[in-house]
């Protein structure tokens, strides 16, 4: 063994002798780097001049992988045991990696993208084996930008043709719920607050379908969907002593990121929620507020497909809640969000709730963006009515084929 030389690869001076086909050479004990290789002949002419070449000559292959292939390979290797994945995820991300470091797009990228490259493969293997798993845990886990992880993801993907199916929305909320610490007491978790998780789990996914069915998904980062949802869910298990605790802080008690589209959402679900309230009679003389509607989610969503039923249905009466708003009726429907709260209708009124309720829509119909402005049309383009008449040259140039031309100069010679 010798301890004077150092790896060049790692640095590392456990060098130890190795005999590799009688023929001794120095490799690093700790990342198997050949630092000298022994001598072979192999032919006769090389015997014959007394020539000796090394054993990658020899076969013609060169065994030593370059630093950063073997970086990567071991990174991959961790990432792998890190997130429990069977051996046959790691050898397709070896694979795919591989691959991607030897395409020419990846040759002079950061070493920031390299890295981001390994978990991009794990990512991809994962995806195409349906093993739920987010881009933000990997980005947690290699403390990597997601919108740099994203344009490497879309830049692999389309360098080496791969197919990666979608994630369901189902397979996204329990991959999302897993990290949640609500799930047990502890010290920084009070009792009330800590709750069952298959519950909790049920009635999430039964939010999100609720989210996904009123156009609320669609176009939408699902993360803050799912996070709204189970904030929703969780109250709703353990109304009391559950409702005071507000979004901020639940995010914190289950230790997970609070995306800033989430309060948004959250009050995009409550809307429909209020929507859906309005149409039951027992919730309609109860003035259900945004944080009373809490309480009764689960008969919401037991009753969903017929109260949205009915909420798409009130929308043939829309010229009639027109009328009603104009004559200044006490009911009238909320401007944004196309909802009405049942708070802000008396038992008393002169006009039911039912009557002024507007048709779900999508968000984009209901809060469209700002339209960009149009060039204006020169005099010329103005001047352009679609009347001016066109010579028949024309016509065949553009409408016709050669061929076509053809045999209309033949039937009419024929005729």
């Amino acid at each position: 063994m010798s301890g004077q030389r150092k790896c060049p690869d790692c640095g590392s001076c456990e060098i130890v002798e190795d005999a590799h086909y009688a023929q001794s050479q120095l490799v690093c004990a700790d990342c198997g780097f050949i630092l000298t290789e022994g001598l072979l002949t192999t032919t006769f002419q090389d015997e014959e001049h007394l020539q000796e070449v090394t054993y990658s000559r020899s076969t013609g292959q060169n065994e030593q992988l370059s630093r950063c292939k073997l970086r990567g390979i071991k990174r991959v290797q961790d990432l792998c045991k890190v997130l429990y994945l069977p051996a046959v995820f790691e050898e397709t991300a070896l694979s795919y990696f591989q691959r991607a470091i030897e395409h020419p797009s990846f040759h002079l990228v950061s070493l920031e993208k390299k890295e981001i490259l390994v978990g991009c493969c794990v990512f991809v293997t994962c995806r195409q084996r349906n093993w739920p798993l987010t881009m933000g845990t990997i980005c947690s886990l290699l403390y990597a930008d997601k919108e740099l992880f994203a344009s490497v993801y879309l830049c692999l993907l389309k360098e080496l043709e791969l197919d990666v199916p979608a994630l369901s929305l189902t397979d996204l909320v329990k991959t999302h719920l897993n990290s949640f610490k609500l799930f047990q007491s502890s010290a920084s978790i009070p009792t009330k607050f800590a709750e069952d998780k298959e519950k909790m789990v049920a009635r999430t996914i039964q939010i999100v379908e609720l989210a996904s069915e009123t156009w609320l998904v669609t176009g939408r980062h699902p993360v803050p969907i799912v996070t709204a949802a189970a904030y929703l869910a969780w109250q709703s298990l353990q109304p009391v002593g559950r409702l005071t605790c507000t979004f901020p802080r639940f995010c914190k008690l289950a230790g997970t990121d609070l995306p800033p589209p989430a309060h948004l959402r959250l009050k995009e679900l409550n809307d429909i929620l209020l929507r859906m309230a309005s149409q039951l009679a027992w919730l309609r003389v109860l003035n259900v507020d945004k944080k009373t509607v809490v309480k009764h989610i689960g008969d919401l969503l037991q009753h969903r497909h017929f109260l949205l039923r009915s909420s798409f249905s009130s929308g043939d009466t829309g010229d009639q809640s027109a009328t009603a708003a104009g004559d200044g009726s006490e009911c009238s429907p909320q401007a944004e969000g196309g909802s009405t709260q049942a708070e802000g209708c008396q038992p008393g009124g002169k006009q039911k709730c039912s009557s002024v309720q507007r048709p779900l829509l999508p968000p984009c119909l209901i809060n469209p963006r700002k339209r960009l402005r149009t060039v204006a049309l020169s005099p010329s383009d103005q001047a352009i009515t679609g009347d001016e008449a066109i010579s028949d040259s024309e016509i065949e140039q553009y409408l016709r084929s050669q061929e076509e031309m053809q045999e209309l100069s033949k039937a009419q010679a024929w005729h």
